[in-house]
């Protein structure tokens, strides 16, 4: 596997696990506090896009920063899952990359992997479980960066 390719399956895992993480969360999820000064699930998401939006910038010479106020949870989601196709369809596209793989990744794709990680806590702080699942079962594809996932096999899933 390339470098390229690497990173852009960790992005498409990251798409896979986010997509969980996201789907079917009720309406109420999405301004679920877990305490004061910590951001809500849909701040979260919001930051997530401007990962994706600064990965980009990174990737094509031009790095800029940009601290979106959040807006509703279909709007975060959508940017979210959007930046990030826009970042692999760069990354695809054979474009010269202006910062190493390695920066990429451990910048703004690890930062997204945490916060995904920090969803899933916050789901089940707010009575909105999800179930857990053998992750390394799942069918994940380089290229498959969307809201849209294969579901989960069930015999893979667990409470």
């Amino acid at each position: 596997m390339t470098d390229i390719e690497l990173l852009r399956h960790t992005l498409a895992t990251l798409a896979y696990r986010a997509a969980k993480t996201i789907r079917h969360a009720p309406e109420s999820f999405a301004n679920f506090s877990a305490g004061p000064g910590l951001r809500t699930p849909v701040e979260i998401v919001a930051h997530m896009a401007d990962l994706f939006d600064w990965a980009l910038s990174m990737a094509v010479g031009d790095p800029r920063w940009n601290d979106s106020p959040a807006q509703s949870w279909a709007h975060e989601s959508g940017r979210f899952f959007d930046s990030l196709k826009r970042f692999d369809d760069y990354l695809v596209s054979g474009m010269p990359l202006h910062h190493d793989h390695a920066r990429l990744f451990q910048g703004p794709v690890a930062d997204a992997l945490t916060h995904t990680g920090q969803l899933a806590m916050l789901r089940h702080l707010a009575a909105c479980k999800m179930k857990g699942e053998s992750y390394n079962r799942a069918d994940i594809q380089i290229g498959r960066v969307t809201i849209e996932q294969t579901p989960p096999d069930p015999r893979y899933e667990f409470d």
